[in-house]
């Protein structure tokens, strides 16, 4: 599993595009509507990291931040709103590590939040991404949209590779050798049965492309975007 991310908003459009977008992004996730709750979920699961909105109810984010550092020295993002400098200045001496003002990017809120990970000393692991797929290389973990995938060893060798290279096309040579090696005991035809294992477990829309007239008219495969 990926690290535990603690997202802790009111805003329930907000929170569950960000839970959506950081399980895509290959964390475990667990969420809080308020401070309160927040605090329980802090002590019950133990989360990596909390991202944490500064205007919720029942508990505000500042009184939260502070009573979480009170208690671990448990990784703390701040979301803030635009202009607020005082409460970003009260955030980070409460106890915050750092802060996201609203509106934000999400791919600079997962980068602050990977920057946080290593600098505790949290081990993230390489993961690879493309459109709403996740590999998880060191696990072999493999999700599409927050969905977990199971695949078969050589259909999460094909993955891997086709990720490390999106959008390129390799040959069925190049794949073979790369996977197979030197083993021509196997079946002709195991490269066609792991693409399309492949193929239907990763669901709709399709992400491997099948090229044709790679090399000496052979065939390839790619990574691409749908509907690109």
């Amino acid at each position: 599993m990926g690290l535990r991310v603690l997202i802790a908003e009111d805003d329930e459009r907000l929170r569950a595009m960000l839970s959506r977008g950081l399980r895509y992004a290959g964390f475990e996730v667990c969420e809080a509507r308020d401070g309160l709750a927040a605090l329980e979920q802090a002590q019950q699961l133990a989360p990596d990291l909390v991202v944490l909105d500064i205007g919720m109810p029942a508990m505000d984010g500042l009184a939260v931040c502070r009573a979480l550092r009170a208690a671990s020295a448990v990784p703390i993002l701040m979301l803030t709103a635009r202009g607020e400098v005082a409460d970003r200045v009260s955030g980070l001496r409460g106890g915050a590590d750092d802060y996201v003002v609203k509106p934000f990017v999400f791919q600079e809120l997962v980068a602050r939040l990977e920057a946080l990970a290593r600098r505790s000393g949290l081990r993230l692991g390489e993961r690879l991404s493309f459109s709403d797929l996740v590999l998880e290389v060191e696990t072999g973990a493999v999700r599409r949209s927050g969905v977990v995938v199971e695949l078969k060893p050589r259909e999460r060798e094909l993955l891997e590779l086709l990720l490390r290279h999106p959008g390129q096309v390799l040959s069925a040579a190049l794949l073979w050798e790369r996977i197979w090696g030197e083993d021509r005991g196997g079946s002709s035809n195991a490269l066609n049965v792991a693409v399309s294992g492949l193929r239907r477990k990763l669901g709709q829309p399709e992400l491997v492309e099948t090229v044709r007239g790679v090399g000496s008219g052979g065939v390839g495969y790619r990574l691409r975007e749908p509907g690109a």
